[in-house]
């Protein structure tokens, strides 16, 4: 890992390892997926999840989860992406530092693409700053706040 950290950090997709009750995770993206395997009880998935090389491999085969139930994952996904952050966050000093340093600020998943994890807008829109003006959720930016607030102490 590189020595400056950076707000890359903050994404799914950064290469950190951590780990949580003896199992390894390459990123957040695949916590998340082998999260998602988990609460479906497809453990065919997950063993292909955790072996997955890239985040973008762990993603498409969180895709292919079977059992999957919209509902039941919506009630989920937050908790699952939040404890993925809080593991990631707590297990390097650098990376828990650069969360802390961000004090009070609002973070967000500043893509035009994503709705629910992001504010579905860049980070040079203008209304980026303003969260009544958004066009997302940005679930990943308030797990990763409260993961800070957690962090705190």
């Amino acid at each position: 890992m590189k020595e400056e950290i950076t707000k890359a950090c903050f994404s799914q997709w950064f290469p950190y390892e951590f780990e949580e009750n003896g199992m390894s995770y390459k990123t957040a993206e695949h916590y998340m997926m082998a999260g998602k395997a988990k609460l479906f009880n497809d453990l065919e998935t997950l063993e292909q999840i955790l072996k997955a090389e890239t985040p973008n491999q762990a993603k498409n085969l969180g895709r292919k989860v079977k059992n999957f139930d919209t509902q039941i994952w919506d009630e989920n996904k937050y908790k699952i992406v939040k404890q993925a952050n809080l593991l990631k966050f707590s297990q390097n000093e650098k990376l828990k530092e650069f969360l802390l340093s961000t004090n009070d600020k609002i973070l967000v998943e500043a893509s035009p693409y994503d709705t629910i994890w992001g504010i579905g807008m860049l980070e040079t829109d203008s209304k980026a700053k303003n969260p009544q003006q958004w066009n997302g959720e940005n679930l990943l930016g308030f797990a990763l706040m409260e993961v800070r607030d957690e962090l705190r102490g």
